[in-house]
């Protein structure tokens, strides 16, 4: 693949000064087999690994990419290779350790937003996706330097290379000149190129987690042959879990560490190692990091505490293991970590500090704390809860709740993801990949620290999020939340063992009064509704009308779902029940909770053994100790049948909207850190994504206002300029309906002497309608979200606003202006004209657009915006502008 000769690029081009050196380019990335790499911007001091890397190439490689056999680099084209200007000129090479294995260009053409793009990835690394990571990266580079396509020759013999263009999700137009195929193709990101991005993400992503949880070899630094120490700890689980493969226990003078030879060093192990879990003292960790990277270990479990939830000097020291780490194609876990477990039976992996585990079952389960973790994998056990595979992240300095979410996404053994989340790394990502994964699999999430500050070990990874945008996304994203790991529990027993409700209808049937009673009123709190009255069989029921009242109802069409409240006299066995029971619910399509003995968890009694280990299984009836719990898990099951019901709605670009003239509107204001639109600005970036907002003009006498009331035709509005009683027309800053002259003289009178300026705003009368409010809220950690709600102050007190993130889809938008507890005052309630609901959907998908176009934007508001029975009609708008709040989930594909 040839690219053009540098001397032909005209001097008006080479003109353009160099660029500073673009840092935010460099990324950690990962290919297709799960491994790391570094990615940068070449520099001059290059040269030498250049040409290294320039000879490690097969004579095919080199013919493919100068169409040449081009066995030395000369002089002349080194130094063009090397020094570039990082703008027309653009150079990106990806080091594994100290080596480039793979280098990526472009040459802007003469003159033209073009530029000839050009990559090669050494032989031994060919087939791992470089080139995808690389062609994503040179093109987020070229747009952000002005370029709008790029163009390539191949050789038409160059499978691999056509092939990476071709599947890249770029509109490539190709043409045979010879036996050269010349492309090009518009670098600007598509629907088609974002769904492969993201796609090669997850694969890759989850092949690292895999790597992490299915080694074929498993090392532990550390492992002392003292009991008391953490390192023979992980040793032993991993021996007493049956890991099936070998385990090298690291020890610097043990010979052995339960009867197992030890080796001084991780490079003394005569066999391959794939993960090795560091149990040493901090000061340690960087001398045996270097000996696991002579060894070619693919992962690491850093069980050693003493970095990050140190201080400044822990927190460098972390940064340092993990970029070293995923330089030299590594993943860590950890610090601080409790360690990862996988139950499959073809792995048995207990790299753990934790004593007791879990049945082995189909749910994953991600936490930070590691002393958390050891409490909620003895609950697990304790209600025979079956867990696929868990990980404590500790500091999360690496490896995170993201990651293993794109690996659970498509782990066949995974069918419920359990998230305990102290704090988030990447929000923004989080709430994409929730959303993908909620829909094939539930995920239950437990958000702790509401109402605290971020734990210290996290300090260097988290961002601070508000607590309506955790919650606006958890439901965006169809993550049913719950507030205590017993809650947590309580829905994945019901998941995990159970189908899904089909509908919120819920049957009860018992032999207490009291218990069924109780059970309806937490059936109507949490809005379902009674398929009929309780069934109360009596106390002294038998077995066989146990099951015929079950039988029954399970088979009534009106019934969703089924709550058995059942506790058997003392004097009589429950085991004769317990059979009837199950035998009623056996292949039943329909989901039944119990309160069997007021047992918590899977009762003996009740299970379904799963086939492996005789552990509980699908169709297994979980038990909880009340009827409140065992209904709050069930309803919040229907909410998330419901959501995932939805259809997901279009991610559409409304007709009339302009992102590039908004985008460059605001490069012209150039804002700092806090800039207040003037509300002409305001109004033409609007005008840019088609809100129009009532026209207005400014005026400075009552003669004026009169004047421009004419102007302007019909009936007017007048409002004080001043902000702070522009929308207060309880303190009369709003005169409506004005048409008399002598009445548009008196109000501008009234508004001057209110807020003593006489600057006062002349603007058409719209057709009535409910005042609503519309906001672009700026989350600092999730980005832009867009807000609705009824304008008023009761609204504000009460805090009735509903909350989506963007992107926003037509179903987003469609639930969005349904959702405030006032909506319903929109739709016609008692009696009102209804208000025209699809104009305020376009509405809030055209802000939704502006919101994610251009992120500078910190604050829009559009109040009062009147939903009229048709259209809906903008009257006012304040926007601020500033810095963007932080790195974006788009782009090319980078770890954070």
């Amino acid at each position: 693949m040839t690219e053009t000769d540098p001397d032909a690029v005209t001097a008006e081009v080479r003109a353009v000064p160099d660029a500073p050196y673009p840092a935010h380019w460099e990324a950690d990335v990962v290919a297709s087999d799960g491994a790391t790499a570094h990615l940068r911007p070449i520099s001059a001091d290059d040269a030498d690994a250049v040409v290294a890397f320039h000879g490690q190439l097969s004579d095919r490689t080199r013919y493919f990419r100068y169409f040449s056999p081009y066995p030395q680099i000369p002089e002349r084209d080194l130094k063009n290779f090397v020094e570039v200007d990082h703008h027309d000129r653009v150079a990106l090479v990806l080091w594994l350790g100290r080596e480039i294995i793979a280098i990526g260009r472009y040459v802007r053409l003469a003159e033209t937003p073009a530029a000839e793009v050009a990559f090669v990835v050494r032989d031994d690394h060919q087939g791992r996706g470089l080139g995808s990571i690389l062609l994503e990266h040179l093109a987020a580079a070229a747009r952000e330097c002005g370029l709008t396509r790029f163009v390539a020759e191949v050789l038409t013999e160059n499978h691999q290379m056509v092939r990476v263009f071709r599947e890249a999700g770029f509109e490539v137009s190709r043409a045979l000149e010879g036996s050269t195929l010349h492309l090009e193709f518009d670098v600007a990101s598509t629907t088609r190129s974002r769904e492969v991005q993201l796609s090669r993400e997850q694969r890759a992503e989850a092949r690292s987690v895999s790597n992490v949880l299915t080694p074929r070899s498993v090392a532990v630094v550390g492992a002392s042959p003292d009991r008391t120490k953490i390192g023979h700890v992980v040793f032993a689980n991993l021996l007493r879990g049956g890991f099936t493969g070998p385990v090298y226990p690291v020890h610097p003078e043990a010979r052995s560490v339960r009867g197992v030879r030890a080796y001084p060093s991780v490079t003394d192990i005569p066999d391959d190692v794939d993960l090795a879990v560091l149990a040493v003292p901090p000061d340690e960790v960087p001398g045996v990091f270097d000996a696991c990277l002579s060894k070619g270990v693919r992962a690491l479990v850093v069980i050693t505490s003493g970095f990050g939830e140190t201080g400044p000097t822990g927190l460098a020291a972390q940064r340092e293991l993990v970029t070293d780490a995923r330089a030299n194609g590594m993943r860590v876990v950890g610090p601080s970590a409790l360690g990862v477990i996988n139950l499959d039976a073809k792995v048995s992996l207990n790299a753990s500090l934790a004593p007791h585990l879990p049945p082995p079952g189909r749910v994953g389960f991600f936490c930070q704390s590691g002393a958390l973790g050891i409490q909620i994998l003895a609950a697990a056990a304790e209600r025979r809860l079956g867990l696929s595979s868990f990980v404590s992240a500790g500091n999360r300095a690496d490896l995170s709740g993201n990651d293993l979410m794109q690996y659970w996404d498509t782990d066949p053994d995974t069918d419920v993801v359990l998230l305990y989340l102290e704090s988030f790394g990447n929000p923004r990502k989080f709430a994409r990949v929730a959303r993908r994964l909620a829909r094939r699999k539930p995920v239950i999430a437990v958000k702790s620290g509401r109402h605290v500050a971020v734990a210290p070990g996290l300090a260097g990874s988290a961002q601070p999020i508000d607590e309506a945008a955790v919650a606006a996304v958890f439901d965006q994203s169809g993550v049913i939340r719950v507030d205590s790991v017993d809650e947590l529990f309580d829905a994945a027993q019901l998941l995990a063992h159970q189908p899904l409700p089909p509908g919120p209808r819920i049957g009860i049937v018992g032999n207490s009064t009291a218990l069924g009673i109780l059970a309806a009123d937490v059936v109507l709190a949490q809005g379902l509704f009674l398929t009929r009255d309780p069934v109360d069989l009596g106390t002294a029921a038998g077995a066989e009308e146990l099951r015929a009242a079950v039988a029954d109802l399970l088979a009534d069409d009106q019934c969703d779902a089924l709550v058995v409240v059942f506790v058997p006299a003392i004097t009589t066995d429950p085991t004769d029940h317990a059979r009837a029971l199950a035998d009623a619910v056996r292949d039943a399509e329909k989901p039944v909770v119990s309160t069997f003995l007021a047992s918590e968890g899977v009762p003996e009694v009740l299970t379904v053994a799963n086939g492996h280990d005789g552990g509980p299984g699908r169709g297994s009836i979980p038990s909880y100790p009340n009827p409140e719990r065992a209904v709050l898990a069930l309803s919040r099951a229907v909410r998330y049948t419901q959501w995932r019901s939805r259809p997901v709605g279009d991610f559409v670009v409304p007709e009339g909207v302009d992102v590039d003239a908004a985008r460059a509107l605001v490069d012209d204001i150039a804002p700092g850190p806090r800039t207040v639109l003037t509300d002409e600005q305001a109004d033409a970036l609007l005008r840019c994504v088609g809100v129009v907002v009532a026209p207005f003009r400014r005026v400075r006498s009552a003669d004026e206002a009169v004047a421009v009331a004419r102007e302007l035709g019909g009936a007017v509005v007048l409002k004080t300029a001043d902000r702070r009683w522009r929308h207060r027309t309880d303190l009369r800053g709003v005169h409506v309906g004005l048409t008399e002259s002598s009445a548009i003289s008196s109000a501008y009178d009234q508004l001057v002497e209110l807020s003593g300026a006489d600057e006062v705003y002349v603007q058409v009368q719209t057709p009535p309608g409910i005042p609503c409010v519309v906001e672009i809220r700026d989350d600092p950690s999730f980005g832009s979200l867009v807000s609705f709600g009824l304008a008023g102050v009761v609204g504000e007190l009460l805090g009735d606003r509903a909350y989506r993130a963007t992107p926003l889809s037509t179903m987003d938008a469609a639930t969005l202006v349904r959702a405030p507890r006032a909506a319903p005052l929109l739709d016609g309630y008692r009696g009102a004209r209804r208000a025209d609901l699809p104009a305020l959907e376009d509405l809030v998908l055209r802000i939704g657009v502006l919101a994610d176009a251009i992120p500078e934007i910190r604050s829009l508001v559009l109040d009062p915006v009147l939903a009229a029975d048709r259209g809906a009609h903008s009257t006012g708008v304040t926007v601020v502008l500033g810095p963007p709040p932080g790195p974006r989930d788009a782009g090319p594909r980078r770890l954070r």
